[in-house]
C-alpha cells in the first residue's frame, strides 16, 4: 500500500525531459503491501483464505525498497508496511532496516498493521529498526469470540504483542498505537464499550471502522453499523464524549474523546462519511499494482515497469545494485552531476505512471447501493 499525501501535481523540466512529479501535499505517506500470507481469518478485517500468488509475481524486498526510496526522495514522509500479515514475512526485519535508513532523506514515520499474533518476537528489533507506529488489527477482546472469529486460538499471543508495546513505551519507546476494530451489527458491538474503557489508563487510540464490502466477505448492510449508531452507544455510558479537533486535513479517521481518559476513540466512516475529497493515501499491492482507492478496482502496474530494465525478470539484491551502478556510470559519460533528487531514466518513467494514476483520483467513491456489487479483491490481497 501506499499512503500518500494528495501531492500537487508538478512538471519538472530535465535533460531526460518533462515528468509528473509528487509533491506535498499529494504525497506524504505510503503504504506497501509487503505479504499475501496471513495468520488468521478474520471475518471483520475482511481476511478470508484466498489462493496466494507465486513468489516470483510479488514484490522483492529490494524491489519494495526502490519504490520507496523513489516516493521519500518525492515528499514522502511516512511509510506504513501491511499485509496479509507483514511479520510473517522471513525478511522483515531487512526490510524495515533498509527503509529506517531512509530518515536520512526525510522518512519521518515507519509504521506496520499487524494481527500480532507474532509481533512480539520480532518488536523489539522492528523498534531498533525505526518502527514508529502499530496499526493493531483487533475485533475483539473476549477469547472465545476471538476464535470464533479468526478460526483459531491466537487471543494471548495477541495481547502479549499490545503488552509488550505499552511496555515499551512506558520505557520511552514512543510507539504510535491504535487499535483498529471492524464493527458488525450481531457479531460484536457490545464490545464497543469495553474497547473505549482501554483507553481510560493507556495512552493509545481505539478506531471503529465501518463493515465494508470486499470480495469474498459476505458483506451486507444489515451487519454495518454506522459511525453515529457507535457514537450513540458510547454517549448512553459516557455522555460527555467530545469531539477532538483533527490534526491536519488529510486525517481518516474522526477523533473523539472521553474526558479524563488518557486514551482517544477514532471512527472510520468510508461507508457513511466518505474522507475521498481529502484522502492522502495510495495504496501498492505485494504483487506491485498501484491503487489510488481501496474501493476502486481499477490497478496500474507498477511491477513489471520496476522490472523492464532487467529483461523482465525480479531485483535481487546484485541486480538492484547493477542498475544503480550503470544509472551512475550513464551520468558519468554524459557529463551529469548527481543531485539529491536526480531521476533516471527508467524512474521518471514509473512517476510519469502514477502520477497519471492519481490524476485520475476520484473525488469520492461510488458509496453504498454500489459498492456491494463492485468487484474488487479481498482485502488480504489489496493490504489492510
Amino acid at each position: 500500500m501506499i499512503d500518500l499525501s494528495p501531492p500537487t501535481l508538478q512538471t519538472r523540466g530535465l535533460e531526460h525531459g518533462d515528468y509528473v512529479a509528487l509533491r506535498p501535499p499529494l504525497i506524504s505517506a505510503l503504504s506497501l503491501s509487503t505479504a499475501l500470507k496471513a495468520e488468521l481469518c478474520c471475518s471483520g478485517a475482511n481476511r478470508g483464505w484466498v489462493p496466494l500468488s507465486q513468489p516470483a509475481h510479488l514484490l522483492t524486498t529490494p524491489e519494495i525498497v526502490h519504490l520507496s526510496e523513489l516516493f521519500v526522495q518525492e515528499g514522502v514522509d511516512k511509510i506504513r508496511l501491511t499485509g496479509g500479515e507483514p511479520t510473517v514475512r522471513k525478511d522483515i526485519l531487512r526490510l524495515m532496516q533498509e527503509i529506517g535508513h531512509l530518515r536520512s532523506n526525510g522518512l519521518r514515520e515507519l509504521c506496520l498493521t499487524t494481527n500480532g499474533i507474532s509481533l512480539h518476537r520480532k518488536l523489539d528489533a522492528m523498534v531498533e529498526a525505526g518502527l514508529t507506529g502499530i496499526n493493531l488489527s483487533l475485533d475483539t477482546l473476549d477469547p472465545n469470540q476471538f476464535q470464533i472469529m479468526t478460526r483459531r486460538n491466537g487471543f494471548d499471543a495477541v495481547m502479549r504483542s499490545l503488552n509488550r508495546i505499552l511496555e515499551l513505551n512506558r520505557f520511552g519507546a514512543g510507539i504510535k498505537l491504535k487499535i483498529n476494530a471492524v464493527i458488525m451489527r450481531g457479531v460484536n458491538e457490545r464490545e464497543i464499550i469495553p474497547f473505549v474503557e482501554m483507553g481510560r489508563e493507556q495512552d493509545l487510540e481505539v478506531r471503529f471502522i465501518e463493515y465494508m464490502p470486499f470480495d469474498g466477505n459476505k458483506w451486507s448492510r444489515q451487519k454495518m453499523l454506522s459511525y453515529k449508531e457507535m457514537i450513540e452507544i458510547i454517549r448512553h455510558k459516557y455522555p460527555a464524549l467530545n469531539k477532538v479537533q483533527e490534526k491536519g486535513q488529510n486525517e481518516t479517521s474522526k477523533t473523539w474523546r472521553v474526558p479524563g481518559f488518557r486514551g482517544k476513540v477514532g471512527f472510520i466512516t468510508s461507508m457513511t462519511e466518505n474522507f475521498c475529497g481529502t484522502c492522502n493515501r495510495l495504496r501498492i499491492t505485494a504483487d506491485g499494482n498501484l491503487k489510488v482507492c481501496l474501493f476502486g478496482n481499477s490497478e496500474v502496474n507498477l511491477r513489471d515497469l520496476l522490472r523492464e530494465e532487467n529483461h523482465g525478470e525480479s531485483l535481487d539484491w546484485a541486480a538492484l545494485a547493477e542498475m544503480k551502478r550503470s544509472e551512475t556510470e550513464n551520468r558519468r559519460s554524459f557529463g551529469v552531476h548527481a543531485e539529491p533528487n536526480y531521476h533516471s531514466k527508467h524512474e521518471i518513467r514509473l512517476l510519469e505512471v502514477i502520477g497519471l494514476a492519481v490524476k485520475r483520483k476520484k473525488e469520492r467513491h461510488a458509496g453504498m447501493g454500489q459498492l456491494e456489487n463492485m468487484k474488487n479483491r479481498p482485502m488480504i490481497l489489496i493490504g489492510g
